[in-house]
């Protein structure tokens, strides 16, 4: 996992890669616990001010999970400790007590996206290509509190609408939506703006940032939803082994609905 998730501390700043460029940087349960360990243990004591995230290979930020580690699903139990490992990491990058950047480059999708979504700023390219094609290649679910987050972002009918259609959110429409708030032209150029960004909110008030960031957080949290019913629906269906067995093979799902 260490080659696969790298990361380095230049100028008083966390870089995070994502190392699998092979794979467009779809991500391992090792590299996702990885990430959560390293958001969680960063220290709040001045050495580094800000942490960025980007991937590595100059096609994807991150493109989803690595389809592979589904075959191991066996249970609705596997389902719901799978979307329980997911909220996890996903906590662990938003309660991250230091600002978190995403550099977005090429495909963020799945995986990718929700990581990029839970950070508190996104700047992008303009190859930027941002979505959830799922009802379109596996047939699983987000769960609702990663539904939420992205409503919060883009709002609830532009969610359902991208799902919906399993279509990608190109750079344009993403700075429009401010799901992103800077489209620079090329890698170089996003790479470079991600440096600059975080000395600069490095610099800021650490407590205002911190607490900002929390209330924002709680504000959201404070309406839990169940959603296990949901989960186990999506996980265990037919549907599901159908649209991963495609996806790895090759081919255009047949949906049965069961």
């Amino acid at each position: 996992m260490e080659d696969e998730l790298i990361h380095e501390i230049r100028e008083g700043v966390m870089w995070i890669t994502f190392n699998r460029p092979q794979a467009r940087n779809a991500m391992t349960f090792a590299m996702y616990q990885g990430l959560a360990t390293l958001c969680a243990g960063v220290p709040t004591d001045g050495t580094i001010k800000a942490l960025v995230l980007h991937g590595a290979g100059g096609k994807a930020f991150a493109a989803g999970t690595d389809m592979t580690q589904f075959r191991a699903f066996q249970s609705a139990q596997d389902a719901q400790d799978y979307e329980a490992r997911i909220a996890t990491v996903l906590e662990a990058v938003e309660r991250c007590p230091l600002p978190t950047i995403a550099a977005i480059h090429g495909a963020c999708t799945g995986g990718g996206a929700s990581i990029a979504s839970a950070c508190d700023l996104r700047i992008a390219s303009a190859r930027l290509k941002f979505g959830f094609p799922i009802a379109r290649t596996l047939g699983n679910t987000l769960a609702a509190a990663n539904l939420a987050r992205l409503s919060d972002l883009i709002g609830a009918g532009r969610v359902k609408e991208m799902i919906f259609t399993a279509r990608l959110m190109e750079a344009e429409e993403a700075l429009a939506t401010g799901l992103v708030s800077e489209v620079l032209d090329d890698e170089p150029a996003l790479m470079a703006r991600a440096a600059a960004l975080a000395q600069h909110v490095g610099g800021m008030a650490p407590l205002t940032l911190r607490a900002t960031k929390e209330a924002m957080r709680r504000n959201r949290d404070a309406i839990r939803v169940d959603d296990a019913d949901l989960i186990e629906m999506c996980y265990m269906s037919a549907d599901f082994r159908e649209g991963m067995e495609a996806f790895l093979g090759k081919r255009t799902p047949d949906w049965s609905g069961r």
